[in-house]
């Protein structure tokens, strides 16, 4: 079906959200990007192709400060009042919405799922802790997120391995041999393809699994 862009203003700015829409949706998955990118990335864009024929319509969140054209994410409390400016229109075909993102966008999902109302968080490479500094762990976001919690995680991801991640109520799935973007090494076992599937594959099943609204 045709992608629609939606402008929305929030007490940050003007957020963009582009929305993948489903035949039939049962659920919203909202996808905010991280702090050094946007909705290009690739676990975002293979989401947006392949959830919609799952009953998922799929909503890319650009944050205000990406479509302003500015080159650094803000402080993470105006990333939160971003994404709480733009959950009306998430929330207003009706369905539940699982709130998700990648990496920065990962942590605002899981910090605002309880208030907003999410239906369930979808961590894309959540940020467990920078990249060479484990004691300043951020587990704390995650193990509060107060909903149904998915963590995809590549196998070297430097902000946190999969087996870095503490027990926890919310499932993971390791992407073997991807990095903080999910890339793969070339002539790597899965190949780049490979892991888009496997991404997709597991995010498929699990929001199925959620079951259906009603």
């Amino acid at each position: 079906m045709t992608d629609v862009t939606q402008s929305v203003e929030t007490g940050a700015g003007t957020a963009r959200v582009t929305w993948h829409r489903a035949r039939r949706p049962e659920r919203v998955l909202a996808l905010g990007h991280g702090a050094g990118g946007g909705v290009e990335a690739r676990d975002l864009q293979a989401l947006a192709r392949t959830l919609p024929a799952h009953g998922v319509t799929v909503a890319l969140v650009e944050q205000p400060w990406r479509v302003a054209g500015r080159k650094v994410a803000p402080a993470p409390k105006t990333l939160d009042t971003g994404w709480r400016g733009v959950w009306p229109a998430l929330a207003e075909p009706g369905l539940p919405v699982i709130a998700g993102g990648r990496s920065a966008g990962a942590r605002v999902a899981c910090r605002t799922a309880g208030e907003l109302g999410a239906a369930a968080v979808l961590a894309l490479s959540f940020p467990l802790h920078p990249p060479g500094r484990p004691e300043k762990s951020r587990a704390g976001e995650l193990l509060e997120a107060g909903v149904p919690t998915l963590v995809v995680q590549g196998g070297r991801d430097p902000f946190g391995r999969p087996e870095e991640f503490p027990p926890g109520p919310y499932g993971l799935v390791e992407v073997p041999g991807a990095d903080h973007g999910f890339a793969v090494a070339k002539r790597a076992e899965p190949d780049q393809d490979r892991v888009l599937e496997i991404i997709a594959d597991a995010v498929a099943a699990w929001a199925v699994s959620l079951g259906s609204p009603g």
